[in-house]
């Protein structure tokens, strides 16, 4: 007897059309979130400057926008559950642009921190719904690649938004920068509404609150997902951190430098772009667990470059940092996806929270040690950091997958 039951539509495999069109548009969608989240950490010392706050209290302008990011994904993965990934999507794009517009009409300092919280709660739609749709779109043998193309998007945007803001603040203003940022991610909410495929694989949950915390409680039980949260943590802390100060110290004799020659020091993204999307498919080939402490010693290696006073010393050692992190994120984001079997969009979630908290607290936490030790005080943090995930990412190598534990309960 035959089975006449419809059946699912394949998942989207590399190489195709179909995967190609989808990562055009979660890359235009990871570049505006990023460059519109970013764009303000050259323009801390112009903060510092104009309104007459310190490197920590300046700090704030990226640090609260990550914190209330952080805390409103665990919302946003939630009513993806229910309404769906595409929507959430774009919805969030599209309100995230038109509040940096906003922004950049800002008054006083107060309004302008106001106006950067609301845009880290709009921002949350975008990242942990991304990645649970790319795990439930994309054939599991290519989700490395496809999760490394969107981190990818990511560090273009993040890279993007520094270097528009630090050269368009010499140019014209701040002001003028962000406003231009803002009119970017307009453009790409509308190529996401256009040209990002419809979920095929979504199943819609009831609107049931305690399903949804039961299912969370689920994730933070499996001792491999607090695992891979904890690494978040530390890896976007530790990174930040490097990258909130590193502009403090670039001012200062000897160096000197101006915003945008700052601005320029982020092309270091680009590198971000190119081993997110390769690392992310050495992990496919290699396995996680044989990849993923190779890019945080990677990591550790180029902080102890930042180390030297020679310029050009320590620009090598940001680049070696940041093709280590968007290696090590790329490998740890994927695997949270492959790792959760139900409710993928909150283990996605769980993790970005921990990832934008690693941002907010510890970002802002290197203020202090910038004030008492200066660098080495900054570069000792990040230390700390780095080892921890060292250790845990050793660690992970012996836990075993939550399907084989699965199996090995029904056998």
């Amino acid at each position: 007897m035959k089975d006449h039951s419809p059946e699912k539509p394949s998942r989207l495999v590399g190489g195709t059309p179909a995967f190609r069109r989808l990562n055009l548009a979660l890359f235009a969608a990871g570049f505006s979130t990023f460059a519109i989240l970013y764009c303000v950490q050259p323009l801390l010392p112009e903060f510092s400057r104009e309104f007459q706050v310190s490197a920590a209290v300046s700090s704030l302008s990226l640090s609260l926008s990550t914190g209330l990011l952080a805390v409103a994904m665990l919302v946003a993965g939630s009513l993806s559950e229910v309404l769906g990934r595409k929507p959430i999507m774009v919805a969030s794009l599209l309100l995230s642009a038109l509040l940096t517009i906003l922004s950049a009409l800002a008054p006083n300092w107060t309004s302008l921190l106001i106006v950067r919280m609301l845009i880290g709660i709009t921002l949350s739609g975008l990242p942990a719904v991304a990645m649970a749709y790319v795990s439930e779109e994309v054939d599991p043998k290519s989700i490395g690649l496809a999760m490394g193309l969107f981190i990818g998007g990511n560090a273009v945007g993040g890279m993007s938004g520094r270097i528009i803001g630090g050269v368009l603040t010499d140019l014209g203003s701040w002001r003028l920068a962000i406003g231009l940022i803002g009119c970017i991610g307009l453009a790409s909410a509308f190529a996401a509404w256009r040209s990002l495929p419809a979920s095929v694989h979504f199943q819609p949950r009831r609107a049931r609150p305690l399903d949804l915390v039961r299912s969370m409680g689920e994730h933070l039980r499996d001792p491999g997902l607090r695992a891979l949260f904890t690494e978040a943590f530390l890896l976007m802390g530790g990174f930040v951190t490097l990258y909130n100060y590193l502009g403090y110290r670039l001012t200062e004799p000897p160096y000197s430098l101006s915003p945008s020659a700052i601005g320029a020091v982020f092309a270091a993204y680009l590198i971000g772009t190119w081993s997110s999307a390769w690392i992310g498919g050495l992990a496919d080939r290699l396995g996680r667990e044989r990849v993923l402490w190779v890019m945080i010693a990677t990591m550790l290696a180029g902080l102890a470059l930042t180390l030297f006073d020679q310029l050009l010393l320590i620009i090598g050692g940001i680049v070696v940092v940041t093709f280590g992190f968007f290696g090590g994120h790329s490998i740890a984001s994927s695997w949270v996806g492959s790792r959760a079997v139900t409710a993928k969009a909150q283990a996605s979630a769980l993790y970005l929270f921990c990832y934008y908290l690693g941002s907010s607290t510890v970002g802002t936490l290197g203020g202090l040690f910038w004030a008492r030790g200066a660098w080495p005080g900054v570069a000792g943090l990040v230390a700390v950091l780095l080892v921890a995930a060292l250790a845990i990412a050793f660690w992970l190598a012996r836990v075993p997958s939550s399907r084989a534990k699965t199996n090995s309960t029904a056998s």
